[in-house]
C-alpha cells in the first residue's frame, strides 16, 4: 500500500468466547498469559460493534511483551452458541485456532493424556513429526545418519479451546514465539492463528493484503503426498490437495533469523472437497475461537476501503470494551475480523 493507513503488527488476537472467566483466566496462566486490560459493554453497545445483542465483560491476556498472538476472553451474558466445540480435528469452514511454540510438547500431552483418562471433554492429535525437507518435496531424511530439521506439532481440542502446539528440532527461529520459562507449559504467545475455507476462488484473499494491507509472504498448493500431519490435522481424504496462504507482519523476513511470528495462515480447500459449513458457530458471541482482531493505523480511511470491497455487516468505528476505537465486518471469505485502532 502506498500510505501508512493498514493494519500493523502481527495478528493481535484471538477472541475466545467462555462462560467463566475465572476459570479461562486460570487455564491460560499455565501457557504463560496473565490478565491486562479489562472492559465491558452493554448489550446495545456489544450488538452495534460485534453483532450480538448482550451484555460482554472481556479480559485481555497479555504474553511477556508480546504486541500480537494475545488472547482476548469474552464472557458474554448470553452467548449466541455453544461453538464448534470438540470434534476429531481442524477441518470445517469457520474453523479456528492458535498456535504456540512449546520447550516440551511431551509435557502438554501428558496433561491432555490425564484429562481423557478422567473423561474430560477433549480430543488430541498425538506429537507428530514434520521434517522440513520432506514437508517440501525434497530428499527424504535418513534416520541415524541425517540431522532431522523440523517440528513436532499436536493438536488439542477442548470445547471452548482449540489449540496448536509446536516443538522445534535441529533450527532455530529466535522472533518467532518468545517462551515464557516461567509457567508450568514453557510456551511463547500465539505465533500464528489459523482459519479454513473451501472455494475454488482463490483471489477471496486478495482482501487481506491488497485492502487489510497484510504482507502475503506464501502461497503454495500442499499435494496429500505432502502433507504429512496435515493429513491428520485438517482430516485430508485420501490424495486431496489443500493450498497454504500465509499472511505475515510486514517487518518479517524470509529468513529464519527474520522470520516473525502473529501470522493468519489460511487453508483453502477446492469447493468439491466434503466439508462442514459451520461459520455460524464461530461469529462474535459464539463460544470458543469465535473472532480475530488486527491493529491497524488510518482506521477511518481503512473503514472505507473495508466497506467498499466487499466486506458485509460493517460496523461504524466505535469504542471497544477497553475504549479504544474500532469496528468489526465479515470479510468476502465470510470471517468475521475487529479492527482496531493503533493511532
Amino acid at each position: 500500500m502506498k500510505d501508512s493507513t493498514g493494519c500493523v503488527g502481527g495478528l493481535h488476537e484471538a477472541c475466545v468466547g467462555v462462560p467463566d472467566l475465572a476459570t479461562a483466566i486460570a487455564y491460560y496462566e499455565r501457557f504463560g498469559c496473565r490478565v491486562g486490560a479489562i472492559g465491558e459493554l452493554d448489550a446495545a453497545a456489544a450488538k452495534a460493534l460485534y453483532g450480538h445483542d448482550s451484555a460482554l465483560r472481556s479480559v485481555r491476556l497479555a504474553h511477556q511483551d508480546s504486541d500480537h498472538g494475545l488472547v482476548r476472553l469474552m464472557q458474554w451474558q448470553q452467548p449466541r452458541n455453544a461453538g464448534l466445540g470438540v470434534g476429531p480435528n481442524l477441518r470445517c469452514i469457520g474453523s479456528r485456532w492458535g498456535v504456540r511454540l512449546t520447550r516440551s510438547i511431551m509435557s502438554i500431552a501428558n496433561h491432555a493424556q490425564r484429562a481423557a483418562e478422567l473423561g474430560q471433554p477433549i480430543h488430541v492429535i498425538e506429537p507428530i513429526m514434520a521434517v522440513i525437507g520432506e514437508v517440501s518435496g525434497e530428499r527424504a531424511a535418513q534416520p541415524f545418519i541425517d540431522e532431522f530439521v523440523g517440528v513436532r506439532e499436536m493438536v488439542v481440542l477442548q470445547p471452548h479451546y482449540r489449540q496448536v502446539f509446536f516443538e522445534r528440532f535441529g533450527y532455530e527461529s529466535p522472533l518467532y514465539g518468545k517462551v515464557n520459562p516461567h509457567c508450568t507449559f514453557q510456551a511463547s504467545q500465539h505465533t500464528h492463528f489459523g482459519m479454513m475455507i473451501a472455494t475454488d476462488d482463490h483471489q477471496v484473499l486478495r482482501f487481506y493484503d491488497e485492502v487489510l494491507g497484510l504482507c502475503r509472504w506464501f502461497d503454495a498448493e500442499r499435494p496429500y503426498g505432502q502433507a504429512t500431519g496435515s493429513r491428520q490435522i485438517f482430516g485430508l481424504e485420501r490424495d486431496e490437495t489443500h493450498w497454504m496462504v500465509d499472511f505475515d507482519d510486514a517487518r518479517s523476513g524470509q529468513s529464519l533469523a527474520d522470520r516473525r511470528s502473529g501470522k493468519l495462515k489460511v487453508v483453502r480447500f477446492g469447493s468439491a472437497s466434503r466439508i462442514d459449513d459451520r461459520s455460524e458457530q464461530s461469529r462474535p458471541g459464539s463460544l470458543g475461537y469465535s473472532h480475530y482482531t488486527w491493529r491497524c493505523h488510518g482506521i477511518d480511511t481503512l473503514w472505507k476501503r473495508v466497506a467498499a470491497a466487499g466486506a458485509t455487516q460493517v460496523t461504524d468505528v466505535l469504542p471497544d470494551e477497553f475504549g479504544t476505537r474500532a469496528f468489526s465486518f465479515h470479510a468476502p471469505d465470510g470471517y468475521s475480523w475487529t479492527l482496531i485502532s493503533a493511532d
